[in-house]
């Protein structure tokens, strides 16, 4: 079905990065449920050349995962200024998007919302936007986590769209044997088993600034953390994601709303359920997994290789000694080879 795609242009934002270099501007793009917001990142002059997309993934949204207005904090400055276009979307319930009316109410009192089908709606949305407004009839895009699986189940369902397509640090779902997210976890229902616990995670959970801080920690292999990622890079993360959500004061300690959904797709991908077919994908696939990730398994990997059998190229890459957080954290602690093959990969 056709969708009706509305733009609005908002101010130019402008961040702490030279503004010689990168200029940003921000979008309201009209999705199916409302607005969506996307800042456009790029070097300064004309604008030319395919979009890259990059996905957020389950809980923190799009401009404090890839546009933090630090040194080190901004995979999207870093992927302009090497000639990209970059666009950083937010599903709904998101940063800029429009949140669902449930996000009103307590969170029990309704079911997991945005699951990736509705997320898949918004990347449409996006992806017609986009075309419609750079002239470009391709787009690439980059995911990250739950992103990655977004991006593909996308890419699997609109395959003609999508030049490029960046996997890093994803699920695949072809598994049942994951140890934080599968059976036997916080998210499986205890009278039902195999099943998501609807009832105990409701709509939205609430996440503090320390809290984004705890898997990242555990990953690291040292005592001293500030010898793998910048300390001001881990703060802006923090301070960025709470200021997502304007009601994040509201609470004590402050806390921001993510959606749930992603949390219940997760589930089901951990738990060897396939949400999409990436045989259907024919963009060319780069699939990226951190040695220390603690959200993808080695396995995802592999049987996602193994299923791009109709992409027109399939590259897999192990970011050796990298974390979950490989691009916010220092550049030889895996951020620059990561950087450096999403580049080669788009170009």
């Amino acid at each position: 079905m056709l969708k009706v795609i509305l733009s609005l242009v908002l101010a130019v934002t402008t961040l702490s990065a030279p503004a010689h270099e990168v200029v940003r501007k921000d979008w309201k793009v009209r999705g199916q449920a409302g607005r969506l917001g996307v800042r456009e990142v790029r070097r300064d002059g004309p604008a030319r050349g395919r979009p890259v997309l990059l996905l957020h993934g389950a809980r923190v949204p799009g401009i404090p995962s890839f546009d933090l207005p630090v040194r080190g904090g901004s995979l999207a400055a870093d992927l302009a200024r090497r000639g990209h276009r970059v666009f950083v979307m937010d599903a709904r319930g998101y940063g800029t998007s429009d949140r669902p009316a449930s996000f009103d109410e307590p969170a029990s009192a309704n079911p997991p919302a945005v699951t990736g089908e509705e997320v898949v709606d918004d990347i449409a949305s996006v992806v017609d936007w986009l075309r419609k407004t750079t002239g470009q009839q391709r787009v690439g895009i980059v995911g990250w986590a739950t992103g990655g699986h977004w991006a593909a189940w996308y890419a699997s369902e609109h395959p003609s769209r999508v030049e490029s397509l960046v996997l890093y640090n994803s699920l695949y779902g072809e598994l049942d044997d994951h140890p934080t997210l599968g059976r036997g976890s916080q998210w499986e229902d205890p009278d039902r088993p195999g099943h998501f616990d609807d009832a105990r995670h409701g709509a939205y959970r609430l996440s503090t600034g320390p809290s984004l801080l705890t898997s990242w920690d555990a990953s690291i292999p040292v005592e001293d953390k500030t010898k793998w990622r910048d300390p001001q890079v881990a703060a802006a993360y923090a301070e960025h994601a709470l200021a997502s959500d304007p009601t994040s004061g509201d609470r004590e300690p402050p806390s921001f709303r993510a959606p749930t959904g992603a949390m219940k797709d997760s589930f089901y991908l951990a738990t060897g359920h396939k949400l999409w077919d990436a045989s259907k994908i024919t963009a060319r696939t780069l699939v990226m997994r951190s040695e220390y990730d603690f959200w993808s398994r080695e396995g995802d990997v592999s049987t996602l290789v193994a299923d791009l059998d109709n992409a027109r190229d399939v590259r897999a890459v192990r970011l050796d000694e990298a974390t979950h957080f490989a691009h916010l954290d220092r550049a030889e602690r895996g951020r620059d080879r990561l950087i450096g093959e999403i580049t080669r990969w788009l170009t």
